[in-house]
């Protein structure tokens, strides 16, 4: 991922991407609701200001141009007011509109949004749904035939509002495959096989179920309706955008890949698709691989999601996001809830998770011969450590000599360790249920019937490894020693 995010940084401004598709104007209204209205019991929003946003293809530009992309942008708009603002959006952008054509047939498309105290409570859709006229799909087809050969890919945005008509769609496909530029679809309705000769399409999870006919409530249907839309379509990948599941990557003849969600907040979604299929095409115009393409196009979703209203992502914002994470990913001693996503992270890309617990009070070479042994079982070692509290109730008054915090960050310091997180019950039980470790391991004192935690581990398909402790190494014969040995 941090490979693709320094290819963008350094090669993007040299990249040219051409964008075709339906170009929306969003709008929103901001106010305050207060009171309910004396003539009908409908509320009554009083007017504080009005906000305008590239959306649709507009919006696929804008991020691709806030990445530091050239973009040639080809659609229509109305000859209206509406489209003159959408226009004067786009210049103001910086992007050009030499591919933008107004039509004097339609309306121009643009969804209103009336927000009260940060919520949406009404979205109000003006567009023509028709087809663009043959007059009209020739001057695009003009535009587009002339930026062809000079772009690494094309992104196609597809919200059925008539400028992807069916012969527009089947000519840039055969000649952007006769000069091999990838093209990339988000594609809209039931009947995929119109984008078949696609490079990738970027359902989500509803329009996926919709296109493919299956519903999708586990792994197994996933599966399913991904391999037959790739087959519908011959893609070679297929994105599928799944909200607080993330995302799914599949390819023809490959396995299926997730990615788990990186959202911190979520307060508008609007606009997430567009973002998500920007950063995904620019890493693989780039020549990225589209494991880690779709892991950045992931950390920028969850970057717009966070904002409200329509709104692209930079390149400094992704610049800054990733190194958090990498920073996040590095941290050893972590909450419950920074965990959550690390082991998510993990487990989607195929690593076996470890997990083990105790006190740690005194580290000695019996813990340290007990911790490799259990890293030796996995990919990632997750140590649950009993905080101060725990350790009075378990081991007595006199109990732990060493501070969580600084038992924590002794365990943190060794290299087999990958993650500590501490916890206040007596037991590891709800570590476990959330963690769901493919190794559960405990020392050689346990017998299989009295590990905590071994019958759940079991019945997802997980293991319960005991390894022997060290003769005669243990906390409490050192503590005795030292105890001695003050006398």
């Amino acid at each position: 991922m941090e490979g693709i995010l320094k290819e963008i940084a350094s090669r993007a401004p040299g990249v040219k991407v051409l964008v075709v598709g339906d170009l929306i104007l969003d709008e929103y209204l901001w106010g305050n609701i207060d009171r309910i209205s004396p003539e009908a019991p409908v509320p009554v929003l009083e007017w504080k200001e009005e906000n305008l946003a590239l959306g649709g293809a507009a919006n696929v530009a804008h991020n691709l141009k806030h990445l530091g992309v050239q973009v040639f942008l080809a659609g229509v708009h109305g000859a209206d007011e509406k489209g003159a603002r959408l226009r004067a959006l786009l210049q103001t952008a910086k992007i050009d509109v030499g591919g933008v054509i107004e039509d004097d047939s339609r309306h121009t498309t643009s969804k209103t949004r009336v927000l009260a105290h940060n919520q949406q409570i009404l979205r109000i859709d003006r567009e023509a749904r028709h087809a663009i006229f043959p007059a009209m799909e020739g001057k695009l087809w003009g535009y587009i035939e002339q930026v062809l050969p000079q772009v690494a890919g094309v992104i196609c945005s597809d919200y059925q509002k008539g400028v992807l008509s069916e012969s527009l769609l089947s000519n840039l496909l055969r000649r952007a495959h006769a000069l091999k530029i990838p093209v990339l679809i988000d594609p809209k309705g039931r009947d995929y096989g119109r984008y078949r000769g696609a490079t990738v399409l970027t359902p989500n999870q509803k329009e996926a179920e919709a296109a493919s006919g299956v519903e999708i409530h586990e792994e197994k249907d996933l599966e399913t309706a991904g391999r037959s839309l790739l087959e519908t379509v011959a893609s070679d990948y297929l994105l599928i955008t799944r909200g607080k599941d993330g995302m799914s990557l599949m390819s023809r003849g490959g396995p299926l890949q997730h990615i788990p969600t990186l959202a911190r907040e979520v307060f508008d979604v609007t606009g997430a698709g567009d973002t998500v299929i920007s950063v995904f095409g620019i890493g693989l115009f780039l020549g990225g691989d589209p494991l880690q393409a779709a892991r950045l196009a992931n950390l920028a979703a969850g970057l717009v999601v966070a904002k409200v209203g329509t709104a692209p992502v930079c390149r400094q914002e992704l610049i800054e996001r990733v190194a958090e994470e990498i920073h996040f990913r590095k941290k050893r001693v972590v909450t419950l809830g920074e965990l959550r996503p690390l082991v998510n992270l993990a487990k989607s890309q195929g690593k076996r998770i470890v997990f083990t617990n105790g006190c740690f009070d005194l580290l000695h070479v019996g813990h340290i011969h007990y911790l490799q042994k259990a890293r030796a079982l996995g990919d990632l070692l997750i140590v649950g450590l009993n905080d101060d509290a725990s350790v009075r109730q378990l081991k007595g008054l006199d109990r732990p000599l060493i501070s969580q915090e600084d038992r924590a960050s002794i365990l943190a310091a060794l290299g087999c360790i990958d993650h500590v997180v501490i916890f206040s019950e007596l037991t590891p039980e709800n570590l476990i249920r959330e963690i769901r470790p493919h190794v559960l391991v405990k020392g050689g004192d346990y017998s299989l019937e009295t590990v905590v935690g071994r019958e759940m581990v079991e019945s997802y398909g997980g293991r319960v490894e005991l390894i022997p402790y060290i003769e005669g190494r243990s906390t409490s014969d050192l503590v005795q020693q030292i105890r001695h040995c003050r006398k």
